[in-house]
């Protein structure tokens, strides 16, 4: 009998090792939490980003462009997931599937301007009170030039 339990414990155990990990955004305490890339606190959490590495650490960022450069630095194969805060409902999305709008009178931490969106739709409709701007995905983003733009 003991053999036996042995043997359930130890099928359970390879069973929880081998399942797939999931991730979820934490929240921003703007009274700790920096960029990590400008060492920038994120006081204006509607556009904070962060990445939720493999080992379980995360990386917290100010601004998409922050968390672009990091992405670039350092590739995706640690990045566990991705969640940048959609600019209309202040809810994580997901970096990768994200939609996003550049438009150079944005306001964002950074003065990127990119703010990003869960869906097409809500990107337009954005844009429809806020001043035109080019949509992008998060494609675009690795070819975009980062910077202060004019």
């Amino acid at each position: 009998m003991k053999k036996w339990m042995m043997i359930v414990m130890l099928c359970c155990v390879v069973l929880i090792g081998c399942s797939e990990k999931t991730y979820e955004p934490r929240e921003i305490v703007s009274e700790t939490d920096v960029c990590k890339i400008c060492n920038m606190s994120i006081v204006h959490n509607a556009y904070a980003g962060q990445i939720a590495l493999k080992n379980g650490d995360y990386e917290i960022f100010d601004d998409i462009g922050c968390l672009m450069e990091y992405i670039e630095a350092n590739g995706e194969d640690e990045v566990g997931a991705a969640y940048i805060k959609d600019a209309a409902k202040d809810e994580w999305i997901d970096v990768f599937e994200a939609v996003y709008v550049y438009n150079k009178d944005y306001w964002t931490p950074m003065n990127y301007g990119v703010v990003a969106f869960d869906t097409k739709e809500a990107a337009q409709e954005w844009m429809s009170t806020e001043g035109d701007g080019q949509l992008l995905t998060y494609t675009d983003l690795h070819d975009f030039k980062w910077g202060i733009h004019e």
